[in-house]
């Protein structure tokens, strides 16, 4: 006799948002999508201008859209396969693409075909970053990320933007920027793991000392913004590295778990 074996979380998972493909999309979280995606490109149209400022604020825009648009669908129990597979196109756009373009137009377009390739470099890893991220959902620790999320690795190049703009474009200065693409690249395609903050729940009751720690940290970001974000995302992206070195390599999904194969 055969016997069938249960399905996984992960195929389960696949198979309730299979179910609900057909009862239309939710207005809200994909609205929020969509700004996403605009921000994105309005990113580029501004690097093309080069209004480099304008356009790393874009990005930065992008994520607290992509940042809410999750938040909200998850409080509306309004997760779908639909917003999920828009949500990963708009993040292609707006974290992948536009800061690419954005460093590239910035400061490697005068390197030659080396720094070209580390633009594309990061363009290809944030994809491949995404679509691993889809294929693991509901088999890793949500307290991390595997990799790099591409909304922090956009972030480091933004806040790079803010920090430079205005400094002397010295060869030095340029072939550091284009090495630090290729690391961030890389960093989202690697098994680092980065706290996720998931398990950050701001809904319950904190200490009255909580709220003065946050405001004062609002207020030393507000006193040199392009500074402080640039030593937050690059900090951020360095901590999967760190946290290798000293608390070892730990498997990035559960046991016995394995991504189905999709067949034609």
């Amino acid at each position: 006799m055969i016997r069938r074996h249960g399905k996984g979380p992960r195929r389960r998972r696949w198979h309730e948002l299979r179910e609900r493909r057909r009862q239309g999309i939710f207005l809200l979280p994909s609205l929020l999508t969509t700004g996403n995606l605009f921000c994105g490109f309005f990113a580029l149209l501004l690097t093309v201008e080069n209004r480099y400022t304008e356009a790393a604020l874009a990005i930065f825009v992008a994520m607290v859209m992509d940042l809410l648009d999750g938040r909200v669908a998850r409080l509306m129990k309004a997760t779908s396969q639909f917003g999920l597979e828009f949500d990963s196109l708009a993040d292609v756009v707006s974290f992948c693409v536009a800061p690419a373009f954005l460093v590239y137009s910035f400061a490697l377009s005068v390197l030659g075909r080396p720094a070209w390739f580390g633009a594309f470099l990061f363009v290809i890893c944030g994809a491949l970053r995404l679509a691993r991220f889809n294929v693991y959902t509901g088999t890793t620790d949500r307290r991390f990320f595997v990799g790099l999320s591409t909304p922090a690795a956009a972030g480091v190049v933004a806040s790079a933007v803010l920090l430079l703009q205005g400094a002397p474009a010295t060869r030095w200065l340029l072939v550091s920027i284009a090495v630090g693409t290729y690391l961030v690249a890389l960093l989202m395609v690697s098994t680092f793991r980065y706290w996720s903050f998931k398990e950050v729940d701001f809904a319950r009751r904190r200490p009255l000392q909580t709220l003065l720690i946050v405001v004062l940290g609002v207020m030393i970001v507000a006193t040199n913004h392009e500074l402080f974000l640039f030593l937050v995302f690059a900090g951020y992206a360095v901590s999967g590295p760190v946290r290798r070195l000293i608390v070892g390599r730990t498997p990035a999904a559960v046991p016995g778990e394995h991504p189905a194969k999709e067949h034609p």
